[in-house]
Parts: C-alpha cells; sequence; structure tokens
C-alpha cells in the first residue's frame, strides 16, 4: 500500500546524555505532525556525529508515532538511519518490526523524505496483514 503527505517537524537541542559529552554526538528532541494519508503526531530522538571532512556526517533516530493511516487507527515506532558521504546523502527510515498497535498491528513498511524549498513530503510504502 502507499501513502503520502506532508509533514511538519520541530528540531529541538538537548544536553548530552550524562557521561557522553566527551563524544561530541549532537542530541536533539523531534516533535513531528504528518498531513495527508497518514494523520499523525510523533515524538522522539535523533543522535547525529560529524567528521572533519566536510560534508560527511551521519545520524539515527527513532520516533513513536500516533496515527490514523488511511483509516485505520493505532501507534508504530520509526528507525531511521542517515548518512553523509562526501556530499551525498542515503537515509533509509523504517517501521520498526511489530512496533504496531491498535489497527496497525503487523505494521512493515519503509518511509521515504524529500525537502523542496523547505517543504518536507514523505512517502510511505507499506504493508499490514
Amino acid at each position: 500500500m502507499h501513502a503520502r503527505g506532508t509533514f511538519d517537524v520541530k528540531l529541538a537541542p538537548r544536553p548530552a546524555a550524562p557521561g557522553t559529552e566527551a563524544a561530541q554526538l549532537g542530541r536533539l528532541s523531534i516533535d513531528k505532525r504528518f498531513h495527508g494519508d497518514l494523520q499523525a503526531t510523533s515524538l522522539g530522538e535523533m543522535l547525529s556525529a560529524g567528521t572533519e571532512v566536510p560534508d560527511s556526517a551521519g545520524y539515527v533516530a527513532i520516533e513513536r508515532v500516533s496515527s490514523t493511516l488511511h483509516g485505520r487507527q493505532g501507534g508504530f515506532v520509526l528507525m531511521h538511519y542517515g548518512l553523509m558521504e562526501r556530499g551525498a546523502p542515503s537515509l533509509r527510515v523504517s517501521v520498526v518490526p511489530d512496533s504496531g498497535t491498535g489497527e496497525l498491528a503487523g505494521l512493515r513498511g519503509e518511509l521515504a523524505i524529500r525537502i523542496e524549498q523547505g517543504r518536507h513530503e514523505y512517502t510511505f510504502e507499506y504493508a499490514l496483514p
């Protein structure tokens, strides 16, 4: 199945977890609102690391989504794995296995993100039992 729409996101810097300051990781909270086929809110956290090489970095994130997806209510967890290698981006955002609840129990899928002129768009390829 296929869902698409837009989302708004607020990222807020957070202090490093105690004892991890020397790792020099970026830590951000995530607060998102999805519009379109996926009507949802999500909350999560992101960790990022830059390198000495310009335009190379990475991030991971987890967000818990409370939603209505094509009329089905429930929740699920998304996991992000993003890399920037000398300016070439790659990103994978997947539904965590067995994280679906309510009418979204058994949900599997991949979410693609596109940002153009400051507008965030998503496409969500998913399957339900």
